[in-house]
């Protein structure tokens, strides 16, 4: 009996169409959306308002998630037709994609072939370099970003305003990738003065916070203290730039042990920040903050770490606070030791070695609360303390401080506790009731200086001189008319 062979037809790549054809849907989609982008833009140059080029900066974020090589390439190759040497020059920091999509004409009308309005060239190029950054390729993206600068500066306008902002932080980040921040300080501090000058809000409220952000890096925490004390950070400026101004301004104080200043202007950073995004922005904050209220001798709130966006990076800090609020050094210590490379990338490892001493106080607090006389020799074996007059120091300090109310007897070698005092009977009560009162009036007034108004909308209702002269006119020819009527019904 003759074996029947089964042949097999070839099955068409269905998926692999499917999944060219979506990609090509949404790359038309992402060069759809870059294209109202740009009307936008040419709105806020024809009607000189900033509103129509805020809406575009404002979803910068998600056209920078789906920008690839075929939208740059057709974006260039659409709006670039007048010149053929700023093509080239754009199309050589772009990857070519392997296909290469058919050129689609996206300048319609009579100025078709004429020059791009600057602040669409200047959008298109912060395209370009973003492409870069993510792409990785810092070696390009700095080479870019320095052509970049050249080309607005050129440009006095001041619809370019904003697009120049954003222009510095990417000029910044660049170098700052490449570990070059020392390169442009001087540059920046140029473009402060020239903003400064021309009242250019945006950009002086971002190159404050890049030269803050670049003595940062390089642990210049005078420095850039003596930048805020000198420098005027602008009110109309935006919430991010604010909220960044007020996170540097946090480490700033919490270096100098300013820990009450740094705590508000971190939780006011925490307010700014936006709250459905900047996921990082908030955790990093957050990490601050946490521990520098824990070095004011506060435990802080449950629920902080409970959050879904925070959960995981703060894991860390909860074991600290855990270890801070049981007093329990060994805990402490093995805390520091096992999350010592995320509290350096963290910037926070100087402040948190500074703990130590709340986490000794703590424990020493809760020896005090339970026993009304106990031996140095102990305390110092529970503490984990080389010798009993390590111990002795710091119970000494400990009262000398306020910490625990007790005395020490250095013949027999043992610390009796003293009655505890009614803590009602003492300032301590109006002294934290009047803090929370503070800080609820300086959040009133932080919230009353934010609502923005129109400037000069107050006179919009009220007349002119001229106006008022002609309508007097109007009124004084409007009683001879009627006097001379009442004359002619007289005989």
């Amino acid at each position: 009996m003759a074996a029947t062979v089964a042949t097999v037809e070839p099955v068409p790549d269905v998926e692999m169409t499917d999944v060219s054809d979506s990609q090509e849907k949404k790359d038309a989609a992402v060069i759809q959306e870059i294209r109202d982008n740009i009307r936008q833009i040419e709105k806020a140059v024809q009607t000189k308002e900033a509103r129509f080029m805020l809406r575009v900066l404002r979803s910068w974020s998600v056209t920078r998630r789906k920008l690839n090589a075929v939208v740059l390439w057709s974006v260039i190759n659409g709006f670039y037709t007048h010149s053929a040497s700023d093509k080239e020059l754009l199309l050589s920091y772009v990857t070519t994609p392997a296909d290469i999509p058919e050129a689609i004409k996206m300048r319609t009308g009579k100025n078709a072939t004429g020059a791009l309005l600057p602040e669409i060239d200047g959008y298109i190029r912060l395209l370009v370099l973003v492409q870069l950054i993510d792409k990785e390729d810092y070696k390009k993206a700095v080479e870019f970003s320095d052509l970049l600068m050249v080309k607005l500066i050129d440009k006095n306008r001041r619809t370019l305003d904003l697009i120049t902002a954003k222009a510095y932080f990417y000029h910044m980040r660049c170098y700052e990738l490449t570990d070059q921040l020392h390169k442009i300080k001087g540059f920046l501090y140029s473009r402060l003065r020239t903003a400064t000058l021309k009242k250019d809000y945006e950009g002086q409220a971002v190159l404050i916070n890049c030269l803050l952000r670049n003595y940062l890096h390089y642990n210049l925490y005078d420095q850039a203290d003596k930048l805020v004390q000198k420098s005027v950070f602008p009110e109309q400026a935006s919430n991010n730039e604010c909220a960044r101004f007020l996170y540097y301004q946090g480490r700033i104080k919490a270096a100098r042990l300013e820990y009450s200043v740094a705590h508000k202007n971190l939780v006011q950073a925490l307010r700014k920040a936006p709250q459905n995004s900047a996921v990082g922005f908030r955790q990093t904050v957050q990490k601050l903050a946490v521990t520098v209220e824990l070095l004011l001798g506060d435990i802080p709130e449950r629920h902080i770490f409970r959050q879904a966006s925070l959960r995981k990076a703060l894991v860390p800090y909860f074991r600290l606070t855990q270890s801070v609020r049981l007093g329990d050094l060994t805990m402490f210590s093995e805390t520091l030791e096992n999350f010592k490379k995320n509290f350096l990338s963290d910037h926070t490892y100087m402040l948190i070695v500074r703990l130590r001493h709340n986490v000794i106080k703590t424990a020493i607090r809760a020896i005090g609360a339970s026993y009304s006389r106990i031996s140095v020799d102990y305390i110092a074996e529970k503490l984990g303390l080389d010798s009993p007059k390590d111990a002795e120091f710091i119970i000494s300090k400990a009262i000398r401080d306020g910490v625990i109310q007790a005395t020490i007897d250095p013949e027999h070698g043992y610390v009796q506790s003293k009655e505890p005092v009614d803590i009602y009977c003492t300032l301590e009560p109006q002294m934290a009731f009047h803090q929370r009162i503070s800080f609820c009036l300086n959040l009133h007034n932080e919230s009353v200086k934010a609502m923005r108004y129109p400037p000069k909308s107050y006179g919009k209702d009220l007349e002119s001189a001229e106006e008022r002269r002609e309508r007097e006119q109007q009124d004084l020819e409007l009683a001879k008319e009627m006097a001379e009527e009442d004359d002619d019904g007289f005989p």
